[in-house]
């Protein structure tokens, strides 16, 4: 009998290494030998499995894109009143800080999505799915009264996300220039304002502090 293709699990294996790598040298630093030693291969064994290190971490961006969404999707879906989904986004949203790996891998390959179109369209996919979110929750809070918003739902979470991106890009600096809970401290401000609601939690369960995706 044939024995199993193993191709799955190295890949899977080498996904890893390479996002370790990012994390650890930075993405316009990183070499195909750079992944190459950290698996323990060759960088022609590497090319094995993936033809070029574009393609590598281009499976690297999808996989971070699509736990970074999940995370916040689960964050929202877990409460049941638009203002409760409002507030779970926008806490699950920013980064930790430095040290926050999940957003600071995000923040490395948008590096690539200057120039490369593939990631570009990975990382439009990124702000869009959370555009999406964030546009669900607002409309839910119209159609029941909790929110009676300044501007069209879209519009507003354009803005929402787009904040997050900005504070996101300070607060993971080698020096970061604010700390989480101002930034999200701002984005409340601007949500309250938006949506006529203050957005105060009531206590219980339901309305905990919500920990970002790699808390």
């Amino acid at each position: 009998m044939a024995r199993p293709s193993k191709a799955a699990e190295r890949r899977t294996e080498l996904i890893e290494v390479a996002r370790q790598a990012v994390l650890e040298r930075g993405v316009l630093n990183l070499r195909l030998r750079d992944v190459a030693e950290g698996a323990g291969l060759s960088p022609g064994s590497v090319l094995y499995y993936f033809p070029t290190l574009t393609d590598l971490l281009q499976e690297v961006q999808r996989e971070a894109v699509a736990r970074f969404c999940s995370a916040r999707e689960q964050a929202a879906g877990a409460k049941t009143t638009p203002s409760a989904r409002l507030l779970a986004m926008i806490r699950s949203g920013l980064p930790t800080g430095p040290d926050d790996e999940l957003c600071v891998l995000l923040y490395e390959l948008g590096t690539i999505a200057r120039r490369d179109p593939v990631y570009a369209a990975r990382h439009i996919t990124l702000y869009e799915q959370q555009v999406r979110i964030y546009t669900g929750i607002l409309e839910a809070g119209a159609a029941t009264g909790e929110f009676t918003l300044a501007a069209d739902a879209v519009s507003i979470a354009r803005n929402l996300v787009a904040l997050e991106d900005g504070y996101g890009l300070h607060l993971t600096q080698a020096v970061p220039t604010l700390e989480t809970a101002t930034a999200e401290a701002m984005l409340l401000s601007y949500a309250r304002t938006v949506t006529s609601n203050p957005l105060a939690p009531v206590g219980g369960a339901e309305d905990a502090p919500e920990k970002g995706p790699n808390a």
